[in-house]
This record gives C-alpha cells, sequence and structure tokens, in this order.
C-alpha cells in the first residue's frame, strides 16, 4: 500500500466512528491546550489507536485521540495531541492526521502550539497569530510524494497562513479585551527535542523569527498541499531571548499554557463563531 492508501484506510475506519457527523473544521492542540477538547458537545471520541496505521503520541499532556462533535454552532474534529518529528517519526507520519482529517470532508484547520518567544516585545502568557514560518526541521512532509495521489509537489507557500482567517482572529481578540495580547509574527520550526543554545536564539531572530516551537511547519505544508485553510495560534509559554536565556522545562511550558487556558477557549470560540466555512 502507498501513503495515500494507508491514508484512505484510516479515513475510512474514522469516518465509520464519526455517527453521522460531517466536521468541517479541524484544530489541533498543542501542549497544554487539549483541554479545549472538553468544549465540544455531543463528543465522540476516538484514540488513534482505533485507526490503522495512524502514529501515536507519546509526549505529556497530548491524550491522543480524536474528539469531535458541536462547538458554537461549528462541527469540528479536534485532535487531542499531536505527534512530532522529535519521537522518532518521519515527516510524513506527522502529517498524516492532516491529510486523513482531509479526506474526512474538513476544509479549514486551526493549528496551535506551545513555544517560545524570541520577540523582546513578547511577554510569557501572550498569543501570537502566527503571519509565517521558516522550516527549520531539515525536512518536508512533501519529499517523495506522489503526484499521482494528490495535488502537485510544487505547492505555492507565498499565502501559506490564510489572510481573511487572521482579520478575523485580529478582530476577535480586540473584541474580548483581555488583559491577554495576542501578538503576530514567524514561528521558527525547529526538530527538537533539545531546546536551543543562546547563540542559535540570536541567530534565529536576527533572521527573521519571533518565536520557536518543535511542531507546526509540516502540518501546515501538509495542509496548503491538501487545499486546506488555515490560521496558526502559538501560546507563548516562555521567553527565549539568547541574550538572557534561562533554563528551561517541558513542565514550565506546560504550566504557563494551562494558565492561558480560559483566554485560549474564549479566542477559539469566538473564532468558530464567526468564521464561515
Amino acid at each position: 500500500m502507498n501513503y495515500y492508501d494507508l491514508v484512505r484506510s484510516a479515513a475510512d475506519r474514522l469516518r465509520e466512528k464519526l455517527e453521522n457527523r460531517n466536521p468541517q473544521i479541524g484544530i489541533i492542540l498543542g501542549s497544554g491546550l487539549g483541554d479545549f477538547a472538553n468544549q465540544v458537545k455531543d463528543a465522540v471520541y476516538v484514540p488513534y489507536q482505533e485507526l490503522p496505521f495512524f502514529p501515536v503520541s507519546t509526549v505529556e499532556g497530548h491524550a491522543g485521540q480524536f474528539v469531535i462533535g458541536d462547538v458554537e454552532g461549528k462541527c469540528v474534529i479536534i485532535m487531542q495531541g499531536r505527534v512530532h518529528f522529535y519521537e522518532g517519526y518521519t515527516m510524513r507520519d506527522v502529517v498524516f492526521p492532516v491529510y486523513v482529517m482531509k479526506s474526512i470532508g474538513i476544509g479549514s484547520l486551526i493549528i496551535t502550539n506551545a513555544a517560545g518567544g524570541m520577540n523582546p516585545d513578547f511577554s510569557a502568557g501572550d498569543f501570537m497569530l502566527i503571519q509565517d514560518h521558516i522550516n527549520l526541521t531539515g525536512d518536508n512532509p512533501l519529499i517523495g510524494i506522489d503526484e499521482k495521489d494528490w495535488n502537485s509537489r510544487f505547492i505555492d507557500m507565498s499565502v501559506a497562513y490564510d489572510r481573511e482567517y487572521q482579520e478575523l482572529m485580529r478582530n476577535v481578540a480586540l473584541a474580548l479585551k483581555s488583559e491577554y495580547r495576542l501578538v503576530e509574527g514567524v514561528y521558527c520550526g525547529i526538530s527538537g527535542p533539545a531546546y536551543l543554545t543562546p547563540s542559535e536564539l540570536k541567530w534565529l531572530a536576527k533572521i527573521g523569527g519571533d518565536a520557536i516551537g518543535m511542531s507546526t511547519v509540516g502540518e501546515a505544508i501538509a495542509a496548503r498541499h491538501a487545499g486546506i485553510r488555515i490560521v496558526g495560534i502559538s501560546c507563548i509559554t516562555d521567553m527565549a531571548i539568547g541574550e538572557t536565556l534561562e533554563p528551561l522545562s517541558h513542565e514550565q511550558v506546560v504550566a504557563v499554557a494551562n494558565q492561558t487556558k480560559p483566554y485560549f477557549y474564549l479566542l477559539i470560540k469566538h473564532f468558530l463563531r464567526e468564521v464561515k466555512v
């Protein structure tokens, strides 16, 4: 079986479990943000282990299941936990869920993550609207793609993150008038799992990076390849500024993400309420 036969097999099994639901919007929840899935009404839960060929999350804070149901009048399919390149998966494994969600009918995708802030104007607890990204993973999910089964491998990325969705997210944030901020910037995606050195962070800031994390870029590339409109949000959980870098642990990242959950819930729920799909 080729890659897309595997995708179709997993999508067929997932479709059997949807109980006549037809999700139009996908949401990928990053570290510390997985509890947003509790906002889903009349939810159906599908553990990744129940789907053939599907990669399974191994990281703390990633439950490893789809949650399907209604949020603010939209039928959504939520990834409560993702898989990462640094877990030992190939990049094609990492983006496998994106193609599965496309195969069951989604046309829009909200990608979220926990990230370190490299922009000195940011603060831990901010949320960053992703304007663009820099792929520093050393890999690309479209390498070796079989064009007979999907779109051309030469996908335009000049507008990777949907401008209309970005404007809607800005308007939602303004209307909320929260103590938390929605800032904007460029996300740098690295392979991980090690955090970066001060010198590496200084270099990334010089080339235009505002935040850094270990996910998202592969999923964004695959989503654009599949014709999915995307919007990206980073929870700035720590400051990753080379000149003043302090020790960091994954537990600290999850703790800050947990503190910001109420605002994150409001931001995503209001976006879902207003978005046209």
